[in-house]
């Protein structure tokens, strides 16, 4: 099939070792779309190359104490998408620094680890926010192994300074550090404040990753929800009605800059009442999500499968997208598909999906 994006194919080298297999970018021009290969960067094509990364899937996140070695030894047995060693909630004050500590010996030494990077799969770590005080120590301390995370999650995002001071303390704590690709951020949206100006806090950040000479991307947003609610004074319910205005405007702003910026949902509070969380997991992928924060081993599965492209789904896009090829050789511009006249919006949705399980080996 032929993608309808058209950007470089560069992509970042920096490096002589190897950052796993080469992953077909769907941004990328070309019957299977490009291989994002590797070469040399220059600024000015620094925003096409982010724009290019390889697709790393996050359709489950899951957080895991940085200082509770049992938990962080049972992530092989998982299966989930994104495991987040954490320093923040999950982490009592007091145990701060041992966490730290453990995370960098987990980056630098767990088998479970290695397996990850040569797969392409994250392996992510979560900072404290900016305004605890506590995020300088854990950047100094966590960018110190010899093996760095593949991407960083940084809560309570509130202003454009905090990502500034975010983008400066990469650029001095990783000043002459060799790196393979950029790190990659994902940062949380948890309050009224941040919810209202979410569109420039992320202009903000692709503005600043776009000059990082590709240091760092920013590659996805979380909505906090909890937090939220307690923000605007809200009642938690099960049924998250009071959350529908906020979840629909935040996907709305990640999705609004016509980048690959993943948007990843709330929590399902309660997490023995799996026939509620598909019900909420399938409602959060029909309104663009592309992930969803999971607090238990037991809603990885149903979570990930909502997130994840049906055989049937997957069928419709084949089926649609051999049928655009059809009409355009033979010069035809609109076309009847399965008694729904197709537009262009819904070609981009099928490639979405065939690349989508592509990706996940479906």
């Amino acid at each position: 099939m032929k993608l309808l994006f058209r950007f470089p194919l560069a992509f970042l080298h920096r490096a002589k070792l190897s950052f796993g297999p080469v992953i077909r970018c769907p941004f990328s021009v070309g019957p299977k779309g490009g291989n994002c290969h590797t070469s040399p960067v220059s600024s000015q094509n620094a925003s096409d190359q982010q724009r290019c990364l390889p697709h790393i899937p996050r359709r489950a996140v899951m957080y895991i104490p940085g200082d509770d070695v049992k938990k962080i030894a049972k992530i092989p047995t998982l299966n989930v998408d994104c495991p987040v060693l954490e320093c923040e909630d999950g982490v009592a004050v007091a145990r701060k620094e041992a966490a730290r500590s453990m995370i960098v010996s987990t980056l630098n030494n767990a088998e479970w680890v290695k397996t990850r990077k040569s797969r392409a799969l994250d392996v992510a770590v979560r900072i404290n926010s900016i305004q605890s005080g506590l995020a300088d120590d854990d950047l100094n301390t966590v960018l110190s192994a010899s093996v760095l995370p593949t991407t960083l999650f940084v809560p309570k995002i509130e202003e454009e300074d905090h990502i500034s001071w975010l983008a400066n303390r990469l650029g001095i704590i990783l000043s002459g550090r060799i790196t393979q690709a950029p790190l990659r951020l994902i940062l949380y949206i948890e309050s009224a404040h941040a919810l209202m100006q979410m569109r420039n806090l992320l202009k903000t950040a692709l503005s600043l990753a776009d000059g990082s000479g590709s240091l760092f991307a920013l590659d996805g947003v979380v909505f906090g929800s909890d937090d939220y609610c307690a923000d605007i004074g809200a009642t938690r319910s099960k049924e998250a009605t009071e959350l529908i205005f906020a979840r629909q405007f935040f996907v709305s702003a990640a999705k609004s800059f016509q980048r690959p910026i993943q948007a990843i949902d709330l929590v399902h509070i309660d997490f023995k009442d799996l026939s509620d969380l598909k019900r909420q997991a399938e409602e959060g992928a029909r309104w663009g999500f592309t992930g969803k924060q999971v607090i238990h081993p037991a809603q990885v599965e149903t979570v990930q499968r909502a997130f994840s492209p049906s055989p049937e789904r997957i069928q419709w896009a084949n089926d649609l997208i051999t049928a655009f090829e059809e009409h355009q050789k033979l010069g035809k511009g609109a076309f009847t598909f399965q008694n729904s006249m197709i537009d262009m919006p819904l070609l981009l949705q099928a490639q979405n999906v065939v690349a989508q399980a592509k990706q996940l080996n479906l």
